[in-house]
């Protein structure tokens, strides 16, 4: 797979796609999971979020955050701004303190 570093351009994209197969990556995944080799691996978003203990939607009440917002922090598809990071950092190192704050 590409390197995360940098997006692909659409060429390198292209490429990158024309080269996959599907089928074997699927068939290798499904393999995997039922040899018990596949590892979830959450998001630090996700992380911070079931340290608190709550729902996708208590903890974007709490962050102030629409729950289609959290699930894009959730999925890496956006990312959180400097305010929310820093809720996102307590989140994760003392959760207990973010819900103290927050009265729950």
């Amino acid at each position: 797979m590409p390197s995360k570093s940098k997006p692909l351009t659409d060429k390198e994209l292209a490429a990158y796609e024309a080269e996959r197969d599907l089928a074997a990556e699927l068939l290798q995944a499904v393999q995997e999971m039922k040899a018990g080799q596949l590892h979830v691996v959450l998001s630090p978003v996700m992380e911070a979020r079931k340290k608190t203990g709550l729902s996708q939607s208590q903890f974007a009440a709490l962050m102030g955050v629409s729950v289609r917002t959290l699930q894009g922090w959730e999925q890496g598809r956006k990312q959180p701004s400097g305010a929310a990071r820093t809720l996102l950092a307590i989140a994760s190192t003392n959760p207990k303190a973010l819900l103290a704050v927050a009265g729950k």
